[in-house]
């Protein structure tokens, strides 16, 4: 059982990254998209927006108001003590043919309780256009959050592209690193290792040294900024499944005819229309039903207050609030708001303008960079070549280290040069996803 273990521990040493978690494109995009802050944001936007809607909203029921009070007069010469108001004999009278009991003086001891309801009828379009402006505020926080999520999945994009490109230049940095070692090694063993050659190998070996650390800090710091973004803990080794393809397929593009950039300020336009309006109605009268009840109970004691009748009153009818004079101030407001429509206007006109430049260039982008993909390629399987040849005559002694150290490094700067290419098609693909529809 021993001699199972020690081999099993030794055949998951021998598999490099054996716990390390793998990561495709997608999951890694999906964990930064879940992880993001500014969708989080976006999405509390949206909430916020709702909860507006439903303020506005209540405007257009009734609203109750109770009031509950109970009051004891005092006598201001000695406050300690309470006090009855005496009735004149000609108000006693007026008020004992409405009260339920005749009253000489109004008790010291008075409780209070009633409700007053109001329900707007006809408000001229205050109420209704501001709730049709706040349905065009949440539509504008969707589009807004839409807007984010596609900016969180290019950066997400961005992220792994980097981290996978990184992988490939340590790896051309170390092949560039091992051919220098490989020439230092057939030099010596061949007997024949001149100061000058030798020197300039040693050279070469402490130069491609420093390229390689710095590759591999470069990776660490990609892999790390992937990790922090997409929730995962620095510690944990992870494996980037997905590489860089060979051969790219052409993009299925048509013209840009909505971005959510656009229904952003489409909906800006409206709601700011319809906020002139509100605004505008606001000098207009408001008609609204309104209704009341009251309960009042008098006693000269507390403890007997409520033994006799109390007294009660109701009324219902409508009520017209007209505003007279404001000084210009509700048209003021609505002018604002159309400028600020008429602004939206301008930069809708501009977006639109900027976003297919910037589309259709990334479309071309895209097309360029993979017909010259190609062509790359070939360079560098012509330079891989040459290497190979000085590489040979360097073995046999018919070529310096000079000329080798200039290939090995023509052939490292293909191997950087056909990784950026790759990386930008990629990168241009996504800015067509990001602006397209």
């Amino acid at each position: 059982m021993r001699k199972l273990f020690c081999g099993l521990l030794c055949v998951l040493m021998a598999i490099p990254n054996a716990f390390a978690l793998d990561l495709s494109f997608e999951e890694a995009v999906n964990k930064i998209v879940a992880e993001s802050n500014d969708l989080k944001k976006a999405d509390a936007n949206v909430q916020k927006a709702k909860a507006q809607l439903g303020s506005l909203n209540a405007g257009r029921w009734m609203s109750i108001d109770g009031t509950v009070s109970y009051m004891n007069l005092i006598d201001p010469k000695h406050p300690t003590s309470s006090k009855g108001i005496e009735l004149p004999s000609e108000l006693g009278a007026i008020l004992n043919h409405s009260l339920p009991m005749p009253l000489s003086e109004i008790p010291d001891n008075m409780f209070m309780a009633g409700v007053e309801v109001t329900q707007p009828i006809y408000t001229f379009g205050k109420i209704g256009n501001a709730v049709d402006a706040m349905h065009d505020a949440i539509d504008m926080s969707k589009s807004a959050k839409e807007l984010t999520m596609r900016e969180v999945k290019y950066a997400a994009a961005n992220l792994y592209w980097t981290a996978k490109m990184t992988d490939g230049i340590v790896a051309a940095s170390e092949r560039n690193l091992n051919n220098a070692r490989a020439a230092k090694k057939k030099l010596t063993a061949a007997g024949r290792a001149n100061r000058s050659n030798l020197i300039k190998i040693e050279s070469d070996i402490a130069t491609k040294e420093i390229d390689l650390s710095n590759a591999q800090f470069d990776r660490d710091t990609a892999y790390n900024m992937l990790k922090i973004m997409a929730g995962i803990d620095e510690n944990e080794e992870i494996v980037l499944t997905d590489g860089f393809p060979d051969k790219f397929e052409p993009l299925a593009t048509k013209e840009l005819k909505s971005n959510p950039q656009w229904d952003i300020y489409q909906k800006q336009i409206k709601m700011y229309e319809a906020n002139a309006s509100s605004k505008r109605a606001g000098g207009y009268p408001t008609l609204a039903a309104v209704g009341s009840y009251s309960y009042y109970a008098l006693g000269t004691d507390i403890g007997n207050m409520f033994e006799k009748e109390g007294g009660q009153s109701a009324y219902w009818g409508l009520a017209l609030k007209v505003p007279l004079f404001n000084g210009g101030l509700h048209s003021a407001n609505a002018t604002i708001e159309a400028m600020n429509a008429e602004a939206a206007h301008q930069e809708l006109d501009k977006s639109k303008k900027l976003l297919r430049h910037e589309y259709n260039n990334a479309v071309n982008k895209y097309k360029h960079l993979c017909d010259n993909l190609d062509k790359l390629n070939e360079a560098h399987n012509l330079t891989q070549k040459a290497y190979d040849v000085s590489a040979n005559r360097f073995a046999a002694g018919q070529t310096s280290a000079v000329e080798l150290s200039d290939v090995a490094g023509a052939l490292y700067r293909m191997d950087m040069a056909l990784l950026n290419a790759k990386y930008n098609i990629l990168m241009a693909g996504e800015s067509v996803k990001k602006l397209g529809e």
